[in-house]
């Protein structure tokens, strides 16, 4: 048994190396580097918290923070809502919509795609002297003349919402459906017979039962926003235009690090980072869960 022990330990001993070396090593040296000056060559100070305290009143940050928020906030709100009421209708026992496999399908595509090619596309489309989009509203008459898409901050961050709400709308809208295909129709039935119309089928049945789901797409979508890079990245010039309305956390961090070379505070940069999205994850979770836990306590 002994032997055989070894052997498992043997076959098991590649991923715990791989594992160490690519994922638990490189978190503790970026802790490590995060209390230093480290610019890239050897001979790092310690600075103990000089960059978290930086980190506090850096108005560039900060302006990042805030970017990076407005941009996951609008790209949230239309992809959740988008979801609820495709769901809504999908599953109104009246209408019995056809089609869902397709629709499935069809919504899921954009998410396929490339986050390079996305911008690549897009890029095209959003030109404003070549592009479609501003020939399309030129021509019905919607707009006098071509609209700068990109080099405008509030439009800037409003198309780089849009572009992420169709890249992931589909997405949300199988995991909100998967949820309401877990639902009894009894429920449903039971609410119609009472009398009840949509929207009170939907706000009193629908969506009590959807809360653990619409938690995991809330805090996986408030994850991956809080970390949004490449996209804008690839969509400006690389450090935020314009006016740095484009300039997300994430996107700070990595122009510190690899573009100025301030390695130290990049590591608190990300540190804060993992901060920042443990406590907004922490809010969600309560916030979501705090009524049913009052009304527990209550009965």
């Amino acid at each position: 048994m002994k032997k055989l022990d070894r052997y498992g330990y043997a076959f098991i001993a590649p991923f715990w190396v791989v594992f160490l070396t690519f994922s638990i090593y490189p978190v503790f040296l970026t802790l490590y580097y995060s209390f230093t000056n480290y610019t890239g060559s050897p001979g790092e100070e310690i600075v103990g918290f000089a960059n978290y305290a930086r980190l506090l009143t850096d108005t560039f940050f900060i302006e990042a923070f805030v970017n990076t928020i407005k941009i996951w906030g609008v790209n949230f709100t239309l992809q959740i809502g988008l979801a609820l009421a495709l769901a809504l209708l999908f599953s109104d026992l009246r209408l019995k919509l056809k089609g869902l496999a397709f629709f499935r399908s069809f919504f899921y595509l954009p998410n396929l795609i490339t986050i390079s090619s996305v911008a690549l596309l897009f890029g095209i489309l959003l030109d404003w002297q070549h592009g479609s989009l501003n020939m399309i509203l030129l021509k019905i008459g919607i707009i006098s003349d071509p609209i700068n898409w990109l080099s405008q901050p509030v439009t800037a961050q409003l198309s780089v919402s849009l572009i992420l709400t169709w890249m992931w709308f589909g997405h949300s809208f199988i995991i909100v459906m998967a949820g309401v295909s877990g639902i009894s129709k009894d429920f449903f039935e039971a609410a119609h017979i009472d009398g009840a119309n949509r929207w009170q089928m939907f706000t009193y049945v629908t969506l009590p039962l959807l809360k653990p789901i619409l938690l995991y797409i809330m805090i996986t979508s408030l994850i991956g926003g809080l970390q949004l890079f490449d996209l804008p990245l690839l969509l400006t010039d690389g450090i935020g235009a314009p006016d740095g309305s484009l300039n997300t956390m994430v996107l700070y961090l990595y122009n510190q690090a690899f573009k100025y070379n301030n390695y130290g505070y990049a590591a608190a940069v990300a540190y804060g980072l993992f901060l920042i999205t443990l406590v907004f994850s922490a809010v969600v979770f309560k916030g979501m869960f705090r009524k049913e836990r009052a009304a527990q306590k209550g009965a």
